[in-house]
């Protein structure tokens, strides 16, 4: 069931989160003028990094998610190279689901994979409930963390009901999400059931994370740009909704970002979003627009454009930041996560670049 304010209010409360209400990430996240143009980067944490890929040599995904030691380093391997002005725990959207009890695991080359898709009412009701003991693991990585952090912020993180479900519908990712839609459009009562049970365990997860510290979270529904606007206004909108409101009362921004979503971000603003995560596909103070007008934007440099020469780089970085003045406030970010191959001595003079522009 949805947490009561009251029940919010002690999130709020009971925080070691730090006071950094001038960090530049914070303060456009939440539509002020920041002391200069903030940079961080989805899949930072990892994939491009040698540093990263030598610590994991050992570790599986699920593994080195839950040794709080393992996703403290990593999480602070870009912020120390880079130079970002957040850093975003080293996670991974099915973890709530694995400590759960689901039995679901990270397959290199594929992604999560669910040894037992969930189809009926009965595979819903086979569903545990995460309990907040059981996010410990995540909880003490924060806690190592923050004093390592410093100034720079701390985002959590957690997939958005819509796409876990995808995960558990599929049983792993899927180009076009046949039995999912089947699923929502054929047995509604069904598809609302597992969607509310997933909201609850996404709630819980990312509570736990306000009350460690962090600074800020992000709700990512990776897969919600395979819906059009009316379905993912009637089949997914009140679960992140749910979400949402979870944390209304926990005094941190909450970022809401899916991939190709251009046609569903006033939908997604509408859901309680206080910032919009916006991918490529669009220019960004048309998709500020999109979302109301009143929201602050994150993006939205096309991940791929980092492969380009130097100069193309500074063009859309001028371009991106030209835009995003023109917004209720600008979060720079690429508009998907970093991709593997990409040069990290690109993302630090990246991160240089957009620290240069004007604000």
């Amino acid at each position: 069931m949805n947490p009561s304010p009251s029940a919010a209010g002690t999130v709020a409360a009971d925080t070691r989160r730090r006071e950094l209400a001038a960090a530049p990430f914070l303060v456009a996240a939440r539509g002020g003028r920041p002391a200069h143009l903030p940079v961080w980067f989805m899949r930072q944490a990892g994939r491009s990094l040698p540093e990263y890929r030598a610590l994991r040599r050992d570790s599986g995904m699920l593994q080195a998610c839950l040794t709080p030691d393992l996703t403290c380093e990593i999480t602070l391997q870009p912020v120390r190279r880079h130079g970002v002005d957040a850093a975003i725990l080293f996670s991974d959207i099915v973890v709530p689901l694995h400590v759960a009890g689901v039995d679901v695991d990270i397959v290199a080359g594929t992604g999560p994979v669910v040894a037992s898709p969930v189809r009926t009412a009965e595979d819903v009701e086979r569903l545990p409930v995460l309990d907040a003991e059981q996010i410990a693991p995540v909880t003490d990585a924060i806690a190592l963390l923050l004093p390592e952090l410093g100034e720079t912020p701390l985002i959590g993180f957690a997939g958005a009901p819509f796409t876990l479900a995808s995960y558990l519908i599929e049983g792993g990712p899927s180009r076009n999400h046949e039995r999912t839609k089947a699923l929502m459009r054929s047995a509604p009562a069904v598809w609302h059931a597992l969607l509310g049970r997933l909201a609850d365990m996404t709630t819980t997860f990312l509570r736990a994370q306000v009350a460690a510290g962090v600074d800020a979270v992000q709700l990512f529904d990776s897969w919600a740009g395979a819906l059009s606007e009316r379905d993912y206004r009637e089949y997914v909108q009140p679960h992140s909704a749910r979400v949402l409101a979870g944390l209304a009362d926990a005094g941190v921004p909450r970022i809401h970002f899916g991939v190709g979503t251009g046609e569903l971000l006033g939908a997604m603003a509408e859901a309680g979003a206080d910032v919009v995560g916006v991918d490529w596909r669009i220019p960004l103070d048309d998709a500020a627009r999109r979302a109301g007008g009143t929201h602050p934007v994150q993006g939205n440099l096309d991940p791929a454009v980092l492969f380009a020469d130097a100069a193309s780089i500074a063009s859309e970085v001028g371009r991106i930041a030209d835009e995003g003045r023109r917004t209720p406030g600008h979060v720079f970010n690429l508009g998907h996560g970093v991709l593997p191959d990409t040069d990290p001595d690109v993302l630090t003079r990246l991160v240089d670049l957009v620290h240069r522009q004007p604000v």
